[in-house]
């Protein structure tokens, strides 16, 4: 009897973390940072886009303040197409990203080691031609000196060998545009692949979530 009681109250103890945790990040995700930015005339165009789930950030593959083929490489995908005009970044758990391709293969064993925050992690890049404004993938127009600091933090997340990204080689690409890399920092149940693309957009002084887990916690501010 004491053991069921014992069990009864951890069941407890975690529900109630897990209600407050989740009401804490609706909350907070709702502040906006940076509601003072100014869309300029002219600048860099970027895109956030969102999957439904997870968000990137995509930037133009060269412009005149970066060039990201010295970087990566549209030669890392299956088949490269040198008229791609965008280049989408998303960091995240490496084992997730690599051993989830579709939400059918989902582990709990994969889930739990990302959430803890001891996994490595990786950034994933995909290739565009162009892309469609809708209400996953949202338009953005910053100076040229906010893209500079998107630049920056973009790159710091890297791991970078003699000037160039580390290609991590697999085969568990989710298309033919696609490749992965090795990235620094750790992924957790407090600092998600969501929570870089928002910090991505704090950096770039861009309109923002205070802090968010969710892909929703950043495009809610770009409803408008």
């Amino acid at each position: 009897m004491k053991y069921i009681l014992k069990s009864l109250k951890i069941i407890g103890y975690l529900l109630l973390f897990l209600v407050s945790y989740a009401a804490i990040v609706t909350l907070i995700s709702k502040i906006t940072v940076n509601s003072d930015c100014v869309k300029p005339n002219q600048g860099v165009t970027i895109y956030i886009k969102s999957n439904g789930v997870h968000t990137d950030i995509v930037v133009p593959v060269k412009n005149n303040i970066k060039n990201w083929n010295e970087v990566i490489s549209i030669n890392h995908t299956q088949q490269p197409d040198t008229t791609a005009q965008y280049v989408g970044l998303g960091w995240g758990d490496k084992g997730f990203y690599l051993d989830t391709p579709t939400w059918a293969d989902l582990k709990v064993s994969t889930a739990l080691k990302a959430v803890s925050g001891f996994n490595t992690t990786a950034i994933h890049a995909t290739f565009y031609k162009k892309l469609q404004e809708n209400q996953n993938c949202k338009k953005v127009v910053m100076s040229t000196n906010d893209y500079e600091k998107l630049v920056l933090y973009i790159e710091d997340s890297f791991q970078i060998q003699k000037e160039k990204a580390l290609l991590i080689p697999t085969k568990s690409v989710y298309g033919t545009n696609d490749a992965f890399y090795e990235a620094k920092g750790h992924y957790s149940l407090f600092y998600t692949c969501n929570s870089w693309a928002n910090q991505a957009l704090k950096a770039a002084h861009q309109k923002a979530a205070l802090w968010t887990i969710s892909d929703t916690g950043i495009l809610q501010h770009y409803n408008n």
